[in-house]
């Protein structure tokens, strides 16, 4: 019997849903916390329903397609060997540091970029199968780069976006990639080639142009065939407004006071939460904290700082060994430091539900998110929606794309101790009036600028980029 098909595809490398085990012993799926399928329901509905291809995670699982909360959803299965050489090795070890400006060093295997292919083209066909005639398909992140041609090779009468959700490196650092060209060449199969900052649009058109030799004026591309593909910066958002009404909850009012208490009701808390990745800069920013604590301008009777660290790849040995530093530099920080029941760092290494989260963003009086590079950083935005008393201060890094529309943060570059150390001190002494202003503008910003804003943005470019299948004017290199 032939699928069903469908006018959206959703492929992405996860599904949004984790597959949980209950005391009972029985499984159920759990929608995933992040804001992608937040943004992503609302037009799935739009397309009376739609469908989501993504991995569910593990190896080997076969899974039949089923609905989660009316979304229909298609797992893909992966073997361990593919696990290792797409999604541990290529998509995390190879692209994931060089995309990242080398904050660690990438790896290249041709035994990767083998699996990668495989597993790119086995997306790219399920998706093919799924799509119905002219469907539009929207591809996610870094993991899939192959698939908008590979899908475009197997069904030309598709309209399809590529969205890609980390930075896109400068071509001194993506030309370093043996397979640059088929990668560029990849992400040309969409009509729409999406980013979070415009300067990583202008990246991909520049090596489009140097390495695959293809006309480009401004933001467009001009293929041989005839097609025009765009690339375009559209920063990822949150869902502020349900952020802001969880925030406002009596439940996550009284946990936030609660947390106060827990830790001594300091006169200032900071926060950091972020996945545990070389690439966040947890460890700098936790030296910059002590060096402060241990030089006399912060107290550990006035100032705690609690660091989340949700864990991440600890298959990887390269996120075990950050783990040990960053455990060691806690413990010897509060060794020296800290006082009984008083330490100078609370750090905890685990995952929290969003209602715990959003109490811990209440509670912090200073959120420090110092990343060497990112492509948005989405706890910035969210600890901007839960500050709903209009006061708090965000100390952020310059090298995450949420710094772009952030501007009234404390804006860092995470490489510069001491000038991390001045950002904390000046968000620690700021007065309530210069919260407020400071705190007033951002939230403004994230509210005009929501997820729903973001998808709807996308794909309403989507379609009339799409349309144009013709160039009507002979191109000229820029």
């Amino acid at each position: 019997m032939a699928p069903v098909t469908h006018d959206l595809v959703i492929v992405a490398n996860r599904l949004p849903v984790d597959r949980e085990t209950l005391p009972s012993g029985r499984k159920v799926w759990r929608r995933s916390p992040g804001g992608l399928v937040t943004a992503i329901e609302p037009v799935m509905r739009t397309h009376g329903g739609g469908v989501w291809i993504g991995w569910p995670g593990g190896a080997g699982q076969k899974l039949k397609p089923f609905e989660d909360d009316g979304l229909s959803l298609v797992p893909m299965s992966m073997s361990q060997d593919e696990i290792e050489g797409h999604y541990e090795g290529f998509s995390n070890a190879t692209l994931w540091p060089l995309y990242h400006d080398l904050v660690a060093k990438p790896e290249f295997h041709r035994e990767w970029w083998d699996e990668y292919v495989k597993v790119n083209r086995r997306f790219a066909e399920k998706a093919a199968e799924l799509a119905a005639k002219n469907a539009t398909v929207w591809v996610h992140d870094y993991q899939l780069q192959l698939v908008p041609q590979m899908l475009r090779d197997l069904r030309p009468d598709l309209r399809i976006g590529f969205y890609l959700h980390i930075p896109f490196p400068p071509a001194e650092l993506f030309q370093q990639l043996p397979w640059r060209r088929q990668l560029l060449e990849g992400l040309l199969g969409a009509d729409l080639v999406g980013f979070q900052l415009p300067e990583a649009a202008a990246n991909f058109v520049r090596l489009v142009r140097q390495r695959v030799g293809h006309k480009t004026h401004r933001d467009l591309v001009y293929l041989p065939d005839g097609r025009t593909v765009r690339a375009a910066a559209f920063p990822i958002s949150i869902d502020s407004a349900g952020f802001e009404e969880l925030a406002r909850s009596g439940q996550v009012v009284q946990r936030a006071k609660e947390i106060r208490e827990a830790l001594g009701n300091p006169r200032r808390i900071f926060l950091g939460i972020d996945r545990l990745d070389y690439t966040k800069g947890i460890y700098a920013r936790l030296r910059a904290f002590s060096e402060l604590m241990r030089d006399g301008h912060l107290d550990v009777e006035d100032a705690v700082f609690v660091q989340v660290a949700v864990p991440s790849r600890e298959q990887v040995e390269q996120y075990r060994i950050l783990r040990d530093d960053i455990e060691r530099l806690v413990g010897r920080i509060n060794g020296d430091l800290g006082r009984i029941g008083r330490p100078a760092i609370s750090y905890l290494h685990t995952s929290y539900p969003r209602d715990e989260m959003a109490a811990l963003y209440r509670a912090a009086d200073i959120m420090v998110v110092t990343p060497y590079r990112d492509g948005m950083n989405l706890v910035a935005k969210e600890y901007v929606a839960c500050r709903v008393e209009e006061d708090g201060a965000l100390v952020l890094s310059e090298f995450a794309g949420a710094a772009e529309e952030l501007k009234q943060a404390w804006l860092v570059n995470p490489y510069d101790i001491n000038g991390m150390k001045s950002a904390l001190l000046d968000a620690y002494a700021a007065e309530p009036k210069e919260l407020t202003r400071r705190m007033r503008a951002m939230r403004k910003t994230i509210s005009q600028h929501d997820v729903k804003a973001w998808a709807a943005s996308f794909m309403t470019e989507l379609e009339d980029v799409g349309g144009h299948t013709k160039n009507p004017r002979p191109a000229t290199r820029s």
